[in-house]
């Protein structure tokens, strides 16, 4: 009885052993947790024109203008920079994009924010951005909210193929309009 007991024992220490060896350390959520917007937005509808994929960094008593300072490119987000993918041809800010993923960054600045989308993919922040991979540069409206906007947000809306594609942080909402161009709508009839 006594060789029983002292072998469960045994067994049972072996396993817990086992079990902290091989056990996964999974890290703590993200302070900056990455989020994603699309168009449409309802989950239920799975043919979406622009999906965008960014961190979300917050605000915490922060000033807007130090973390995505006026005239400098910035990641759009935090950590890596966010990725903006087309799943047509478009006309984003009113110049043509043909489908697929770009980094998408920004430059703020007072009036109007520059909206870059680039061929570089994986980049951590834009520390090696590369203006040379520019797709295309537009200019983007800024406007102010009423409410403050803690944790920086990217949401679009609008109707059918003619669409907004907002972000805000801070009071500040900056906004790009997205269209279909009419004659992939009538190539795809």
């Amino acid at each position: 009885m006594k060789k029983s007991i002292v072998s469960l024992i045994v067994f049972a220490i072996a396993l817990i052993s086992t079990n902290e060896a091989f056990a996964q350390k999974f890290p703590k959520m993200d302070v900056s947790p990455m989020d994603a917007a699309s168009y449409p937005n309802n989950w239920r509808d799975a043919n979406k024109l622009v999906k965008v994929i960014y961190s979300r960094p917050q605000l915490k008593g922060r000033d807007l203008g130090k973390l995505a300072p006026k005239d400098k490119v910035w990641r759009t987000g935090a950590n890596e920079a966010a990725e903006i993918t087309f799943y047509k041809k478009l006309k984003f800010g009113g110049k043509e994009v043909k489908p697929g993923t770009y980094t998408l960054f920004t430059i703020p600045q007072e009036e109007s924010w520059t909206v870059i989308l680039s061929n570089q993919k994986n980049i951590w922040g834009a520390y090696f951005y590369d203006k040379k991979q520019d797709v295309l540069r537009v200019p983007a409206k800024v406007s102010k909210s009423n409410n403050n906007i803690e944790a920086f947000s990217i949401a679009f809306d609008g109707e059918k193929d003619n669409i907004k594609m907002h972000m805000g942080w801070g009071n500040t909402v900056v906004t790009v309009p997205i269209a279909v161009e009419k004659a992939v709508k009538e190539s795809e009839k």
